[in-house]
């Protein structure tokens, strides 16, 4: 709501301290773009009711010392009648290069952080369509319905529903297919050693799938209860394939370490063994918490769930099983305790994420995070040109992690990979994640 303090998860993100907390969607269709002035001639007939879009962020004020630092927060403020065109340009620029030049760049603190740009295609006869935000104004949820208003069998958004946040009721993940719970807040695992190959710095890539092959590999199991067979959902595909990624780096890893015990020097994961959870790794999946009457809501109305990435399985087909119902949600009242415990902690911002962040941003807490980003319907277009491909802009990910994001479109799906451990580092795991998929899906032929 425009002059409130934000809530724990935007707070969160605003402190983000890895880079600025930008994130976001990019649209590839067929055909010549279309002007700026068509665009935000567009945008304002479809996007004018929204009070999210004319909000900036403020700063908290005062020394960052003594208890402001400890209760400092971050606000939106009002910026009634300003004009969405101000937040509209085109640029010469692949998606590729935006995000190297925009995407580490702070949003002007006047001004509201989102900014929609008309790009260049990365090949002959598209053009791309980037909408760059700071996470704590939208999540992905807010994009897809921003993005689908643009579309031709769009129509105007209802500011109403955009500002009904969702109340006691959400969306969450229920118990997974072993009936056992979520991980506790604090409880970590096993940290992934990445390649760390080349210079350590945030890095992003991007790499499209084929159509036929993640197909195939949705056929390599079946899942749901006995006499309603279907096949594996993309989602669950594509977390037993970030688990085989994962499966592989360990591998590396363990053998560079075998090497390292051969020759004398001491392993660095001995110890682990005594403690279950401490050879457990956990993947982070952002899940939607709208309740299905606050589909249009704009903002945040997410959790991080982690679940268990099965890396111990050494069959493609094993870990797809073992992925299987991971994210089945359930709508349910929120509970007492977990109200008052947000509330406690988004009251002393600082020394929430003071205390948890050394934890919660950690490799053995979640070496990699999994988010995934569809539009399901058939035929979209933009002013007569087609839809082609989506794909996901993550915000820099934490220190030795690295996030796989999916995009997906009735077309195709794009696959992103971001990491602060270089360039080289995200093109291998690109390339480790297509294998991986060829595995699951030859092994369903």
């Amino acid at each position: 709501m425009p002059g409130s303090h934000l809530p724990l998860m935007e707070e969160g993100m605003a402190r983000w301290p890895f880079g600025p907390p930008n994130a976001g969607i990019a649209l590839d269709l067929a055909g010549a773009p279309p002007s700026l002035d068509e665009l935000r001639a567009l945008v304002e007939e479809r996007w004018k009711a929204l009070p999210r879009l004319t909000q900036t962020l403020v700063a908290p004020g005062g020394a960052r010392t003594g208890l402001a630092w400890w209760t400092g927060r971050h606000r939106w403020a009002r910026r009634d009648g300003h004009d969405l065109a101000q937040q509209i340009d085109g640029a010469d620029l692949t998606l590729r290069d935006a995000v190297r030049q925009w995407f580490h760049t702070p949003f002007p603190a006047d001004r509201p952080p989102w900014s929609l740009h008309l790009l260049r295609g990365a090949t002959e006869g598209e053009f791309s369509l980037l909408f760059r935000m700071h996470h704590s104004l939208l999540d992905g949820r807010s994009l897809t319905t921003l993005l689908r208003a643009l579309f031709d069998d769009g129509g105007p958004l209802d500011g109403a529903a955009s500002l009904a946040v969702p109340g006691p009721r959400r969306r969450t993940v229920g118990p997974g297919p072993t009936g056992g719970g979520p991980p506790g807040l604090l409880t970590t695992g096993r940290a992934v050693p990445l390649p760390h190959r080349g210079p350590r710095e945030p890095a992003y890539t991007v790499v499209r799938l084929r159509a036929d092959v993640l197909r195939a590999a949705r056929a390599a199991v079946s899942g749901g209860a006995a006499g309603a067979s279907r096949p594996a959902t993309t989602n669950e595909v594509f977390l037993a394939t970030v688990s085989g990624v994962l499966r592989a780096c360990l591998a590396a890893s363990d053998t560079g370490s075998a090497a390292d015990t051969a020759s004398g020097r001491a392993s660095g994961s001995g110890g682990g063994d005594r403690d279950p959870d401490a050879r457990q790794v956990w993947l982070s999946v952002p899940v939607d918490e709208r309740p299905d009457d606050c589909g249009e809501f704009l903002g945040n109305a997410f959790a991080n769930v982690r679940v268990p990435a099965p890396v111990t399985l050494a069959d493609p087909a094993a870990r797809l099983t073992a992925c299987t119902g991971l994210l089945t949600t359930v709508t349910r009242p929120r509970r007492t305790a977990e109200k008052l415990v947000e509330g406690t902690l988004a009251a002393v911002p600082g020394a929430t994420l003071a205390l948890a962040g050394g934890k919660i941003f950690a490799p053995a807490y979640a070496p990699a995070a999994c988010s995934y980003v569809h539009l399901r319907e058939q035929g979209q277009t933009l002013a007569g040109r087609p839809l082609r491909h989506l794909t996901i802009v993550p915000m820099v990910p934490p220190a030795d992690t690295v996030t796989f994001a999916l995009g997906g479109c009735t077309k195709g799906h794009t696959l992103s990979v971001a990491t602060n451990s270089g360039s080289e580092d995200a093109g291998l795991l690109a390339e480790a994640f297509l294998d991986e998929l060829t595995l699951l899906a030859e092994g369903a032929r």
